[in-house]
């Protein structure tokens, strides 16, 4: 009987201490900080390297740094353009909503684009020269290894040189 009372009360302890465990990790609110749905994405303008006009949200990680992954999205409106350039990590880009129209070369040509529907993926690789627009109100969110740069093929394009 005592072998009993004993199992009985340890078992009614276990689960006395998970339910206080799993309590706490619910109240815990790490979600916000790495977790967001579309209201609580902390939109700001976008970094002087991107023309002015697009909205820009650090995800996770720091764009700036020196090394490690960010997740960044950036909100463009109808007609937006980014001029041709290229980064010197790889970027992985997916279409969130909107049509993203992305082509390759070191002109900006519109009759060479290809448009990128909400959902679809791309990737591209370090020192691929490429130019996109937006066609409606767009979003991409753009996943690779810090720092994010943008080298422009025609140094009148860097909107963050002064002029």
């Amino acid at each position: 009987m005592k072998r009993y009372l004993f199992i009985t009360l340890v078992v009614a302890g276990m689960f006395m201490w998970a339910g206080l465990t799993f309590r706490s990790a619910a109240h815990d609110h790490s979600e916000e900080r790495n977790a967001f749905t579309p209201e609580t994405i902390p939109w700001g303008p976008a970094p002087p390297v991107v023309r002015h006009g697009a909205q820009f949200a650090v995800l996770e990680g720091d764009p700036t740094a020196s090394t490690g992954d960010f997740t960044i999205r950036l909100k463009m409106p109808d007609g937006f353009r980014i001029s041709p350039h290229f980064h010197p990590e790889r970027e992985n880009v997916t279409v969130i909503s909107g049509t993203f129209k992305v082509g390759m070369g070191d002109d900006f040509d519109a009759n060479k684009m290809k448009a990128f529907t909400a959902g679809s993926f791309a990737f591209l690789d370090p020192n691929m020269h490429h130019f996109a627009m937006a066609c409606g109100e767009t979003i991409v969110q753009v996943r690779g290894k810090s720092p994010l740069q943008f080298n422009y093929i025609h140094a009148e394009d860097d909107s963050s040189r002064e002029k």
